[in-house]
């Protein structure tokens, strides 16, 4: 990452990608195959267009998936398989972006500067 706002945008975009996963997902449990409604699919469409933008090709987890047609309207468990995807390589896209300083400790590092900014260790991911 370059600065920290840009840390800070991907920090947003994550608590978002976990909120739609976690609410859809509940949904995709009860009524798997019902349609997500209009508004929805405007919130969460915005919010994969933030993450195509952030990910960057390298990070994207489909070739050929921006968003969700609006006119082709995706089911429950549709939503949940995509958004879990992003929710994975934004974590991979996160791991290259964090260290481990002494005692557990994880911090963000910024334009190759090791920061004081406090990190979650990365979840299931091997870092290069």
């Amino acid at each position: 990452m370059k600065d920290r706002q840009e840390m800070e945008q991907f920090e947003k975009l994550m608590g978002q990608l976990r909120g739609l996963y976690d609410e859809i997902s509940l949904l995709a449990r009860k009524s798997s195959n019902d349609g997500v409604n209009a508004f929805k699919l405007r919130l969460i469409n915005k919010v994969l267009a933030t993450a195509n933008c952030i990910l960057g090709p390298s990070h994207l987890p489909f070739d050929d998936f921006k968003q969700f047609d609006a006119d082709d309207v995706p089911s429950n468990s549709d939503v949940t398989m995509v958004l879990a995807q992003y929710l994975e390589e934004a974590e991979r896209h996160r791991a290259n972006f964090v260290t481990e300083l002494f005692g557990n400790k994880w911090v963000y590092v910024i334009d190759g500067g090791i920061t004081d900014i406090p990190a979650g260790a990365p979840r299931k991911v091997t870092r290069k």
